[in-house]
């Protein structure tokens, strides 16, 4: 069973920026065929032992929670809100790359590399 919560209630585990969402939404249009949702978790792996993972759905889970931002669902499985509560997603460009970064109050340790963290 999933849960919807909207946007502006104080419920939500996890944050993201208006140019994430804009850059989910642009890259969710040229799927084809559109998916309903995205996925945010956090795997297993890496050199630190857990990294972030985003892939598209097209319905949740049944152990998923299901959030709402700017007409944008994203479905959480339990275990991710654990290590995913007050965390931030954004969407940076650079002269180095572009791409989502995770800003998470709950990590204790990452890699030299950055792309795996510890909590």
């Amino acid at each position: 069973m999933s849960t919807t919560t909207t946007p502006g209630v104080k419920s939500l585990p996890l944050t993201l920026t208006p140019t994430a969402i804009a850059k989910v939404k642009e890259i969710m249009a040229q799927q084809n065929p559109v998916p309903t949702g995205l996925r945010v978790g956090v795997v297993g792996g890496g050199c630190s032992g857990f990294t972030y993972s985003m892939q598209f759905e097209n319905e949740a889970g049944a152990m998923d929670k299901t959030f709402e931002f700017d007409g944008l669902k994203v479905f959480i499985d339990a275990t991710s809100l654990m290590y995913l509560d007050g965390a931030t997603v954004d969407y940076i460009e650079t002269l180095e790359g572009a791409g989502f970064k995770f800003d998470n109050p709950n990590v204790k340790s990452t890699c030299g590399c950055g792309s795996s963290f510890n909590a």
